[in-house]
């Protein structure tokens, strides 16, 4: 896996600074984006252990509700509140062993987790799985964004696609493999060969550095909006709330989902773990969708039904029999998947040049909002029950129709390329 365009045999390796960015390949590089699939696959899978193991904790450990929704939160926050200032620094400075390194945190927090006797070490380990996210998605993002040949859309959705079959695989291994706590120590061996796979993606991305070091200077893809400084603002704060509605609503299905449905219709948790594999493999067969269509059509098209079309199924959803929230579920999966790919490029065409910056900022708010939606809708649970929870959120998707106050953003017309 070699880097697409030739540099002086001179050129030195260097930081580069993302406001000079450097070339992007003639086209795609796929062994690279389908390798930053997988690791985005492993690191779900790890990351979404979590959740289909609350009913274990739930009863090992004697926790409620609130005590779920705090888990939640400490995994969560750690996995935003760094992102951000990571993808910032690495605009500037990138590091690319570190996603290596994020992994290792992972394992760290998985081993951890397997072990601990109590609710304290429990949000340790998971604060640890947490901060391996927040090292991983920015500068994974930015990996995927320099070897997209031009195409962003298309490469974000392979990135995500990775990680939201990770995340359904995460559950379904859990209800065939893990029966009490301490089994998820194996999974650090998943790890140890994402820490592999990571390596040698940081190995090629140090090479592309340095062998792109003499083009840095060349335009980006990504052409200035022409938008005024307040106008870009404001369109981000628009974003912003459209992912707090997506990511609650996510909230309330990831953790209390099997909860609504061992509740509602007495199923096991083992059954109730598969009808949330439903779910989340609903999201990770949708989300190619939305980059690639977003290539062509805009965007803004793609946020528009992602969001707001989910709204008449979830709205029906409380209401179902088990057939039918089993059905309800998956359509939503599907139509939902393919919103944030979508939100995260238009955010890197408002603000062109400053690709780690915005992966980090959407990344983590949407790890951050998951895990405050998943506190509250616990404590909320805690004191009026499941259904008035499932209820409440179903009405969430409606705010997509602030999808029209977002600016029209042309989208590039990228001429078709061979890979040399």
């Amino acid at each position: 896996m070699r880097p697409t365009t030739e540099a002086p045999a001179n050129s030195p390796p260097a930081c580069v600074d993302e406001a000079e960015p450097v070339a992007v390949p003639a086209a795609p590089v796929f062994p690279i984006l389908f390798a930053l699939s997988f690791a985005h696959l492993v690191n779900d899978t790890l990351q979404s252990l979590i959740p289909a193991i609350y009913p274990i904790l739930k009863t090992e450990l004697r926790l409620d509700y609130s005590h779920i929704g705090l888990i939640t939160l400490a995994n969560q926050l750690t996995a935003s509140l760094l992102q951000p200032f990571v993808g910032a620094f690495t605009d500037k400075r990138p590091q690319p062993f570190s996603l290596a390194l994020g992994m290792a945190s992972t394992m760290l927090g998985l081993v951890l987790l397997s072990l601990a006797p109590n609710l304290t070490l429990v949000l340790v380990a998971v604060a640890f799985v947490g901060f391996g996210s927040s090292v991983f998605h920015p500068e994974a993002s930015r990996v995927a964004h320099l070897s997209s040949g031009g195409r962003f859309g298309f490469a974000q959705s392979v990135f995500q696609v990775g990680g939201n079959a990770g995340s359904s695989l995460g559950p379904l291994l859990a209800a065939a493999i893990v029966a009490y706590r301490a089994q998820i120590i194996w999974f650090s061996l998943l790890a140890l060969v994402g820490i592999i796979v990571l390596s040698r993606i940081g190995a090629w991305y140090r090479d592309y550095l340095a062998h792109h070091h003499a083009a840095k200077r060349r335009a980006s893809l990504h052409r200035d909006p022409g938008l005024t400084r307040k106008r870009v603002v404001f369109s981000l704060g628009v974003l912003i709330v459209l992912v707090f509605s997506k990511y609650f609503y996510l909230a309330s299905m990831s953790s209390y989902y099997t909860f609504f449905l061992i509740e509602k219709f007495s199923l096991s948790v083992q059954d109730a773990q598969l009808h949330l594999f439903i779910f989340l493999a609903a999201i990770a067969a949708g989300t190619f969708l939305g980059g690639p269509v977003g290539d062509r059509i805009g965007r803004k098209a793609v946020i528009w039904v992602s969001i707001l079309g989910v709204a008449p199924f979830a709205l029906a959803l409380p209401y179902a029999n088990l057939f039918w929230c089993a059905v309800l579920s998956a359509v939503i999966g599907i139509i939902l998947a393919s919103a944030f790919s979508a939100i995260l490029v238009y955010a890197q065409e408002l603000v062109p040049g400053k690709v780690g910056t915005m992966s980090g900022l959407f990344f983590g708010l949407a790890f951050g909002l998951g895990g405050l939606g998943s506190a509250l809708l616990g404590a909320l649970a805690d004191r009026q029950g499941l259904p008035f929870v499932f209820h409440i959120c179903s009405y969430l998707p409606l705010i997509g129709l602030l999808t029209a106050l977002l600016p029209n953003l042309s989208t590039p017309r990228l001429p078709r390329r061979s890979q040399a």
